[in-house]
This record gives C-alpha cells, structure tokens and sequence, in this order.
C-alpha cells in the first residue's frame, strides 16, 4: 500500500509540475519520453482505483503532447503543425508528421557543423521516442476501447518508417537515430542499437491491438514489420547500458505476449537471441557498474530502466511455461534461470532512488521529471509492461 501511495504521489506531483493541471499554474512543458511512461502509469492507476481522474490526466496528456510536439515550436519562424496540415486535419491526424522531442534547445540548423554534446540539448524527433509513444497509444486504445488512438500510432509508425528508414550505398535498410524537427534530413545517421528491435515489436503491438478493430486503420504495417525484420537479422543485442538492458527485456515480454495472441512472428529464435544477449549485457553490467557510486554521479533514470525490464523476468517464464509448445522453448528456461540470479538489483535501485537523500544532488534535478516518472513505473510497471492481449 505504501508504495501505491507513493506512485500516485508522483504521479500527481508530475501534472502539477510540468502544467498538466489546467489550475496547477505552473508553465507547461512536454517531453516526449517521460510523457509516454506517464501516460502508462496514469492508466495503470485508473485500471487500480477506478478513479477517473487518473483516466482523464492520461488523455489529456496524449492531447497536451498532440498539441504541443505535434506542432512547432515557439521559437521557431515556421508555424502549426510540423505535419503541414491545416488546423483542422492537423487535430484529427496529430502524429502525421510526427512529434518532436521536447528539448529545450533548437534544433542545428542545415550547413551547421555537428557538436555531439551539444545535440543531445537539441530539439528533433527520435525514433526511439516515437516507438514509446506508439506504445503508449495503443496502452490508451485498449484502456477505453478506441481505435482512433491505435490508428493515432499506426500512423505514427508509417510516417517514423518513411523518415528515417534508408538504404546505404550498399543496399542495406537502416534508421537515422535523429531526425530534424520536419524530417525533412537526418541530424544524427548513425542507427541506435536497438531502434529496429523497438521498431519491429512496437509495429507488431500496433498491428495486433488494430486487430479486430473497425477499419478506422488503414496501413497493415506489413512492409514495416519486413523492413525492421531483415534489420533485426543476425544482430547481437548484447549492450551492458543498463537503460539499454531494460528497454530489451522489457521488448522480450512484449514479444512473449505478442506470440501467445498468436501475431506471427517474422523471425524464429528472436527471443532466445534477446535473452542470451540479455544475460551477456548483464553479466558485463554488473562487473563494472554504476551502483557502487555516489547520487552524484548516477543517472536515475538509466538505472530505472533496468528495474523496469528486470520485472519482465518472473512473466516471461510464466507466459512461456503455459504454451501447449512450451517443450520448444527449452533454450529459453536455462536463459530465464540465469537472469534470475539478477533480480535483486531491482530492488537495490529502488531502495536507492526512493531514499530521499539519493535525490538531493544537481544530477537528480537536472533530470527530475524523467526520474520521478520512472521510479513510478518501476513501483508500478503493470501499465507500461502489460499488454493484457490474452
């Protein structure tokens, strides 16, 4: 119950913070990132409590960002919807031009030389950004049974794909991991680790949740999934970023309860690559970690991605066990008992990041709301992990 309590104080801390609640009086201020855990923890509250005040903060923010990073900035000479749509198509198709990042700077202009620690300050739009709030579309499309999020996402997803994926000189389809503000050109060309991973099972969940729907949805996604599919080819998955090791445990119990609702997976043996690079990333993370050092110089929120992912460990296996072909996943039990030898660091990040004095440095402000909003999900992570497809 403690814990509840502390979830739905953050959570309600959050909309005051960041403008949210329309009395709140604080400046408004959106990001894509963080928005998207928050979205899925003010649903899991509402599906906990069935107080409707939960329900309604969820979808407000999905329309705050909507209409906030679907638009440009007000710094920025160009105005309405970075779509280019008028105002009217622009409110009815908010991510056909997808959504920017949030950052507080400007985005580098064309002809600009590239300062890397600078364009992490910069404002664009990031694939793997977009993928998390396709997710937390179809997490409020199937909280109150209605399409028009799904087809919110599916659209999301086609004009993200049409943007940043690309071939090289040789042939081969690859994604830019930051694009500027219009997609018009590539800010950063190289490929995020796992963009196309995050790519393909955020493609499946859309298509999935579309399923059955009314044909409010037109694209299938079917040359997305194949396009992201023969990226994913062959890849090792392995990272010891402990945001990165969340993000693909967390993708592996998306994709276990992708197969139990029987979407057709594109490539055999995926989860078992993903686990085995889980288990190698985690045994290289935790000879040489973070954890052992001072607030001062860790990163809350990478650290809560990890115990986020970490919980996907005990429903994978559970999942697994119940399928009438549970003896073809034999590799993957071996995998699953390993990775349990690392379900106390958990635990450990938790009760660090919830001990008030942890909290008390430049680092943990810099980076507040995305912090707070983790520690959230991480106390809570039914309504960012759970797909409830059965």
């Amino acid at each position: 119950m403690m814990t509840d309590n502390i979830v739905e104080e953050i959570m309600k801390e959050f909309a005051g913070n960041t403008g949210l609640l329309a009395e709140g009086g604080a400046p408004v201020r959106r990001y894509l990132w963080t928005d998207a855990f928050a979205v899925c923890n003010y649903l899991a509250l509402y599906r906990q409590r069935g107080v409707k005040e939960y329900l309604h903060l969820a979808l407000n923010l999905v329309d705050q960002v909507h209409e906030i990073l679907g638009r440009h900035r007000d710094d920025d000479p160009r105005r309405g919807w970075i779509s280019g749509l008028d105002e009217g198509a622009g409110r009815l198709q908010p991510t056909a031009g997808g959504l920017r990042i949030g950052k507080k700077l400007p985005e580098r202009q064309e002809g600009d030389l590239l300062d890397e620690g600078l364009e992490w300050e910069r404002d664009g739009q990031y694939y793997h950004y977009l993928t998390k709030w396709m997710h937390a579309l179809c997490c409020a499309s199937r909280a109150i049974d209605n399409p028009v999020y799904a087809a919110w996402a599916a659209a999301l997803a086609v004009r993200a794909h049409n943007a940043f994926c690309h071939s090289t000189k040789e042939g081969v389809k690859r994604l830019y991991w930051k694009m500027s503000i219009d997609l018009s050109r590539p800010q950063v060309a190289s490929m995020g680790h796992h963009d196309p991973l995050d790519g393909l099972i955020t493609c499946m969940e859309i298509r999935e949740q579309a399923a059955g729907q009314p044909k409010i949805i037109e694209a299938d996604l079917a040359s997305e999934v194949l396009d992201l599919a023969e990226m994913c080819r062959n890849v090792n998955w392995a990272t010891p970023d402990p945001l990165g090791l969340g993000g693909l445990l967390t993708d592996a119990w998306r994709l276990v309860q992708l197969q139990n609702a029987q979407v057709q997976l594109p490539l055999p043996g995926l989860l078992q690559d993903m686990l085995e690079a889980a288990v190698v990333g985690l045994s290289i993370f935790t000879q040489d970690n973070s954890l052992h050092l001072p607030a001062a110089q860790r990163l809350a929120f990478r650290e809560l991605g990890l115990a986020i992912g970490l919980q996907t460990i005990d429903r994978i296996e559970t999942l697994v066990s119940r399928r009438p072909d549970r003896n073809n996943e034999s590799q993957v039990y071996p995998l699953l008992k390993t990775l349990r030898n690392y379900l106390p660091l958990q635990e450990q990040i938790e009760e660090f990041w919830l001990d008030t004095r942890s909290r008390e440095t430049a680092i943990w402000e810099d980076h507040a709301d995305i912090n707070m909003v983790m520690l959230a999900t991480s106390l809570a992570p039914e309504g960012y992990l759970d797909l409830n497809t059965e």
